[in-house]
């Protein structure tokens, strides 16, 4: 390739990438030279339908490639989404844990606002490194593993029935919960510790579930954590690729240059899929969330094992705080922070994505 060459393509891909199609510009490229890699020959009028099919820029990248780029796309985009919305989510454990105080969203502002002003800026963002810990091998486990149950399922081909989504996403999300439980159960510790100073360090709370209630603790509450994470992961990933689908085809009509495959949703329409998606994915599996975070917690805020079975901590609370002020207690905070969180989530992934296939292909080439 000649320099002029490798200047234009730089060009190219410098204005494609922040129109969000920069599948179409490789593929274009891939259909001009037919010594490239997955080029389809020199016939350049096949190009594009060539990269529609299997000569996109995902399938010019090796397994090991497609799998490195998912895990640190993952990673990253669930670091961000968790940082941003970090004291929302800790105000939403504090009153998910807390069994007589009733959750009003002022009571919860209220809340954060007393620990910034009695702790500092910071206090609001207690248990972040445990929800860091957490949170970048979960979110890089269930993107790659989502990649390749996407595969395995064949969800992106027409004649597979939509369920197949739900699939892919369900397992994705187990995938991710059994590889990082333990973390989640220390988090929600560290959380809803109102005293400054007492776990200094992620290994002293390990120590001290340890020593206090045994090391299957850390698994305790694991039940309704993989029961909620079906429907809360297979209920986003579904939505959000059922509308992203949506939105490229609204495109693709109203664009004639472009065909279905290669028109792709911008990232308003990206952000707004992942907020319905999340909204939707969290509002389902809610209840499963406050029994899990009760039973994580019931022993550290002194509640003995009254929280101890699946069964036995939803019937208490249902019983003594009811369906809208006891299971779905804080969901309001939900509607804020779940759009935002997998809104930011599932966008980053994807042009964080997209940015290291050009990379990877770029030092191929």
């Amino acid at each position: 390739m000649s320099i002029n060459t490798q200047q234009n393509s730089a060009n190219t891909f410098a204005k494609d990438t922040f129109k969000d199609e920069p599948r179409t510009q490789f593929v274009q490229q891939s259909s001009q030279d037919p010594n490239k890699e997955g080029a389809g020959g020199s016939n350049n009028n096949n190009g594009v339908a060539a990269g529609n099919n299997k000569h996109d820029i995902n399938s010019q990248l090796t397994k090991s490639n497609r799998i490195v780029t998912s895990l640190l796309s993952g990673g990253i985009a669930g670091g961000l989404a968790k940082t941003v919305i970090a004291p929302l989510d800790r105000s939403k454990i504090f009153f998910q844990t807390n069994e007589t105080r009733n959750y009003r969203f002022r009571y919860a502002i209220r809340w954060l606002r007393h620990g910034y002003r009695t702790e500092g800026l910071l206090s609001l963002w207690r248990g972040n490194s445990a929800t860091m810990a957490r949170i970048l091998p979960y979110a890089a486990i269930q993107f790659m593993s989502h990649e390749q149950y996407k595969a395995i399922l064949k969800t992106d081909q027409k004649d597979t029935p939509k369920i197949m989504r739900f699939l892919a996403g369900s397992m994705a999300g187990v995938t991710g919960q059994l590889a990082t439980y333990p973390l989640d159960k220390v988090r929600a510790v560290m959380a809803v510790t109102n005293r400054k100073g007492e776990y200094k360090s992620l290994v002293q709370v390990v120590l001290k579930i340890h020593s206090e209630e045994g090391l299957l603790a850390l698994y305790r509450g694991l039940t309704p954590t993989m029961m909620g994470v079906v429907l809360y992961a297979g209920t986003s990933f579904f939505t959000y690729e059922t509308l992203k689908e949506a939105a490229a085809s609204s495109r693709s009509q109203n664009d004639e240059a472009t065909t279905e495959k290669a028109a792709a949703p911008n990232i308003y329409q990206r952000l707004l899929s992942g907020a319905v998606a999340g909204l939707l994915g969290q509002t389902s599996s809610y209840p499963l969330d406050i029994v899990r975070r009760r039973m994580q917690t019931g022993v550290s805020l002194g509640k003995g094992n009254k929280y101890r079975t699946l069964s036995g901590t939803f019937l208490y609370v249902l019983r003594n705080e009811g369906i809208r002020r006891g299971l779905y207690k804080g969901l309001s905070m939900n509607f804020i922070k779940g759009p935002i969180a997998t809104s930011i989530s599932f966008t980053t992934y994807d042009y964080v994505k997209m940015g290291l296939q050009w990379l990877f292909l770029a030092t191929k080439s």
